[in-house]
């Protein structure tokens, strides 16, 4: 093989000293042996570090290779330095592996444009903490020096006219490997690989190259093998302590090294850990608060005095209820629902509305805590002025090449690409279009899973024909309802993933033909759009269940159908003891459903890929696979893949947040999850995925303002659980206003109404008319009993028990609201400490830089003094002037 060698010059800006002729592609250093330590991350020569890694298979297309010559003789053109893989010492004798260095020269001037941060004097204040116990946090912290990898310094955005201001001590190591591939990446996004002369806007960047299938992959390199320290000093060890002390699942109790994750993998990444782990810390309250309103309603579970009088044969076993369904519906007796009022007890009690708005507080408190942390954050990583800064140097590259008109920036003054209006216009109405359109698609699948569940629910009803033999009883706990309500939720569960994923492809297809400018803007549309179709797909069958199932189902002489009354398919009845526990039901599947799914496609599948990838195992020592090989067989992680874990978990605050009145135990479950989360997250990180770009972001973006709304929401829906699922207003009032012995005694029969069964239309008897020679049955209703003056129309409790419930909703979102904001109020976003921390650091930057500028003007002065002697005739001037002034 020709071996070719490429040397910068460093009096030359970008360019290459020499090139080498005859060689397969213009600049490469092709090997054909690797080199004793084949876990490296340098060039062969053991001093350049590999900054990037491209491979490709040479399939002997012909337009695939011109492309590459072109695009690596560019990349050339930039600086860059280049060496080749031959395929013969790859695992499969097929992939090329081209791997790329930046030198300084590259670095230093991208650092300049891109305004990097970097330091210039070690600080000397003191690192500002959150209050907290040390003897209380002793056994969940790490190592100091995993929690604080690297020394606190003053930054400034790099220069390169002011080389000598900046602490380098050497330039090979002075950027990490995150700022390093993050610049590399920045130019391979923007070079062409179209010939020169035949400019052509759309032959730009690597992720065409790879689209187009010239490049099978573009990757920056892990550290070393993260199962073991190595024991040479040309890797670094941040992978292996991330791996010891972050993704191994015994050290869930831990907290996690934020600075060492933001060092390795980018602030991005790190902000989202940061967040995730906050979030998790602040579930504990939450989920210790549920378990306790459980235990509470765990331990009333004998006073519940409205089950006693169910379960009782003389009461409960006495009433004759009317048919749930016409036909195949026989009468049944109302002890027959008695398990499932005890279960409806352990949900649906005194605790429940204290919870409820304890989780309006929660929220408020986990939001305006987040902001704080997240403020400190910003201040620890260097992010306070980051998005003004840098908010147009984010420019899509795809913005760049499809935009061909420009016009002046007013800031500026520079020629830049826009989109014009009418086009931008037609595309976001045709987007708009699109996303309606899936979510009517979701409506309608909805729509179809409650005509299965009226329709199915006949089938359970009738499985057994005898009455004598509890015909409501689907085996011996199960009744109608919650076989119907299990069912439907499984298959509304199976619509939903079916749905989301070929809505997650639809999403990105017309975010990518609105062409956004930049890439905080392309991930916030897409946000949206996400959580737009996600927020109706997850939440529209519990939003059902809690709002309109048993709210519309007339009685039994003018029963309400679905689609009127020539379907046949009556509307759903809610059990004696209300709707709630089929929302818990509902809640648990999809929830827990959704939980165990994502855990199985975050762990199992990557593990599963990885494996058949790789076949024979990247992790037997005895393999000595390269590390650009080791690091090509695992996943590729998107730039957009930090989206998809937002979003499962902004998924699940809305259970625990909208819902929660239903099931006290929700924030429980997502802790459980979400300590397994993060664990899972930081194995798939540190094991089975490619090392991401690094990329920068202050805040979690507009997941922000989405868990805002949501949480603003959640107030209301809890409101209205309270007072139109769950049966505790009804008892209240009946409690305080009704009974006569200030006691529950006797609130089953006073909750339900009386029908004549001889006024039961012939289409909505029980093919089996058997009633025990009883001239009436009972419905959950308050109505006027047959023979009255007003017979069948709603009594006075009904409008008092209407009254209450609005109250209810007006006063409790009032002090929830009330209290939220005034919370909000009270808690600053940023603390006061870090306000006067950003304050003293941007002093003190000013004056060493003052200090730094005018000492560099007196060096300049004094060296022109000296450089430039005066003139013989300045020189006799001077004399002549002294003498005149001695005489």
């Amino acid at each position: 093989l020709f071996v070719c060698f490429c040397f910068a010059d460093d009096s030359s800006g970008n360019g290459v000293n020499a090139l080498c002729e005859g060689g397969p592609l213009p600049g490469h250093s092709e090997v054909k042996r690797l080199q004793p330590n084949r876990d490296t991350v340098f060039f062969r020569d053991g001093v350049r570090r590999i900054d990037f890694v491209l491979s490709y298979v040479d399939d002997k297309d012909e337009r695939k290779q011109e492309r590459r010559k072109e695009f690596e003789a560019n990349l050339l053109k930039e600086g860059l330095e280049l060496e080749t893989e031959d395929k013969s010492e790859s695992k499969d004798h097929k992939t090329y592996f081209l791997k790329i260095h930046a030198p300084w020269e590259v670095l230093a001037t991208y650092a300049d444009v891109l305004n990097i941060k970097v330091p210039f004097k070690e600080s000397g204040m003191q690192p500002g903490q959150d209050v907290h116990l040390d003897w209380l946090s002793c056994p969940f912290r790490l190592p100091d020096h995993i929690m604080h990898p690297q020394i606190d310094y003053f930054t400034y955005p790099f220069d390169k006219n002011k080389v000598d201001f900046f602490l380098i001590n050497d330039k090979e190591t002075f950027f990490p490997p995150s700022t390093r591939n993050r610049i590399v990446f920045y130019i391979l996004a923007r070079v062409p690989y179209y010939r020169e002369g035949h400019k052509d806007r759309e032959k730009t960047g690597v992720k065409r190259l790879l689209n187009n299938g010239t490049y099978t992959a573009a990757f920056p390199l892990h550290d070393c093998r993260y199962w073991k320290r190595a024991r040479n000093a040309e890797c670094e060890s941040e992978r292996f302590n991330l791996y010891k002390h972050w993704a191994k699942f015994l050290c869930f109790y831990k907290e996690q090294p934020l600075n060492l994750i933001k060092k390795y993998y980018g602030e991005k990444i790190g902000i989202y850990f940061a967040w995730l782990g906050f979030y998790t810390e602040m579930l504990f309250f939450a989920a210790v608060m549920g378990v306790i309103c459980f235990t509470y309603g765990a331990l009333s579970y004998g006073n519940n005095k409205s089950s006693e009088e169910i379960c009782d044969a003389k009461i409960g076993g006495s009433i004759l209820m009317c048919p749930l369904c016409d036909k195949k519906c026989p009468f049944w007796k109302l002890n027959s629902t008695c398990f499932s009022s005890w279960q409806s007890h352990l949900f649906d009690n005194e605790g429940t509305i204290f919870f409820a708005i304890f989780m309006g507080i929660w929220v408020t408190l986990f939001l305006e805590f987040w902001k704080r942390r997240q403020a400190r954050l910003e201040y620890e990583w260097d992010l306070v002025d980051f998005e003004e800064e840098q908010q147009q140097l984010q420019i899509r590259p795809e913005f760049e090449i499809k935009c061909t008109n420009r016009r002046q920036n007013k800031i500026t003054q520079e020629m830049e690409p826009y989109l014009p209006v009418t086009s931008r216009c037609a595309r976001f109405c045709f987007s708009g279009a699109t996303v309606i359109f899936w979510i009517s698609m979701i409506v309608a699948c909805i729509i179809g899973v409650i005509a299965y569940r009226l329709a199915v629910y006949a089938a359970f009803a009738s499985i057994i024909k005898d009455p004598m033999r509890k015909i409501q009883l689907v085996g011996r706990f199960i009744t109608p309802q919650l076989a119907t309500s299990v069912t439907a939720s499984c298959i509304n569960f199976v619509i939903i993933m079916i749905l989301n994923f070929f809505y997650e492809k639809v999403a990105i297809w017309i975010t990518d033909m609105e062409i956004p400018k930049t890439h905080l803007e392309y991930e916030n549309r897409l946000t949206i759009k996400m959580f737009l179709f996600q927020f109706v797909n997850y939440y529209s069958s519990c939003f059902y269940v809690a709002f309109f199932k048993g709210k519309f189902v007339g009685y039994p002489g003018k029963y309400s159908y679905m689609f009127g009354n020539l379907t046949k398919l009556r509307n759903e009845e809610c059990d004696p003891g209300g709707c709630l526990i089929e929302l818990t039901t509902q809640l648990v599947i999809v929830m827990a459903g959704k939980q165990v799914w994502g855990n199985i496609q975050e762990a199992l599948l990557p593990l599963m890929r990885n494996w058949w990838s790789s076949r024979k195992g990247r992790h037997n020592p005895e393999n000595h696979s390269s590390r650009w090989e080791q690091d090509y067989v695992l996943l590729n992680f998107s730039q957009i893949g930090l989206f998809y874990e937002y979003l499962e978990m902004v998924i699940q605050f809305g259970f625990i947040t909208l819902f929660v009145a239903s099931f006290p135990l929700a924030p429980l479950l997502a802790l459980i999850n979400n300590i397994l989360e993060i664990r899972v997250d930081a194995w798939k990180f540190t094991t089975q995925f490619r090392r991401p770009v690094a990329s920068k972001a202050r805040n979690i973006g507009a997941w922000q303002e989405i868990l805002n709304s949501v949480a603003i929401l959640s107030v209301v829906t809890n409101a209205f659980i309270m007072a139109f699922t769950s049966d505790m207003i009804p008892r209240m009032v009946y409690l305080y206003a009704y009974s006569k012995d200030a006691s529950m005694s006797g609130y089953i029969n006073n909750s339900l109404s009386v029908y004549n069964i001889s006024q039961i239309h012939p289409d909505n008897m029980p093919e089996d008319n058997w009633h025990n020679s009883t001239t009436t049955c009972r419905y959950r209703d308050y109505r006027y009993p047959p023979g009255h003056e007003r017979q069948y129309t709603h009594t006075m409790q009904f409008w008092h028990i209407l009254a209450a419930k609005m109250a209810f909703i007006i006063i409790m979102e009032h002090v929830v609201f009330v209290v939220k904001f005034f919370v909000a109020w009270l808690i600053p976003d940023v603390p006061s400490d870090v306000k006067a921390r950003i304050k003293r650091e941007r002093y003190l930057i000013q004056e060493f830089l003052h200090k730094y500028e005018v000492d560099r003007l007196k060096l300049q002065l004094s060296a022109s003094f000296i450089t430039e002697p005066r003139s013989e005739t300045s020189l006799t001037l001077d004399k002549h002037e002294v003498v005149s002034e001695c005489s």
